[in-house]
């Protein structure tokens, strides 16, 4: 079967984005080692996901870095997470709400302009 293995994050410097992803969203590294062109290819592990998540821009795609990513994480709660977060430091563009679509949801940015939806799973309050 099929699963999904990585997504890439596009960063303009590995070391800031780096230490949000851990320090702030409390991300574990599973692999930081040189990748060339003065990069590093840097997977971390959301806790308790499968999917990892890679700081690295491939050169020529520097345009993608601090924009809206097709990238949406999950927590069970979000309104608490919400609080956690900001609590660390996160900036968040729209607090915890009830989306339209009948969840909850939150949008927030990384440390290099990348902006996420924190969503509840399915069915979730």
């Amino acid at each position: 079967m099929i699963r999904v293995r990585f997504v890439s994050i596009p960063v303009a410097n590995q070391d800031r984005a780096l230490a949000f992803y851990t320090e702030k969203l409390g991300f574990e590294v599973v692999t930081d080692q040189p990748f060339g062109n003065g990069q590093r290819w840097i997977e971390l592990r959301p806790p308790g996901s499968e999917t990892l998540v890679v700081l690295f821009t491939p050169p020529g795609m520097e345009n993608r870095i601090g924009g809206y990513q097709n990238v949406a994480f999950t927590c069970e709660d979000v309104e608490a997470a919400y609080r956690e977060l900001s609590a660390r430091g996160v900036e968040f563009v729209q607090p915890a709400r009830r989306a339209e679509w009948g969840g909850m949801e939150a949008i927030f940015k990384d440390s290099e302009g990348n902006v996420f939806v924190l969503a509840a799973p399915q069915g979730a309050p």
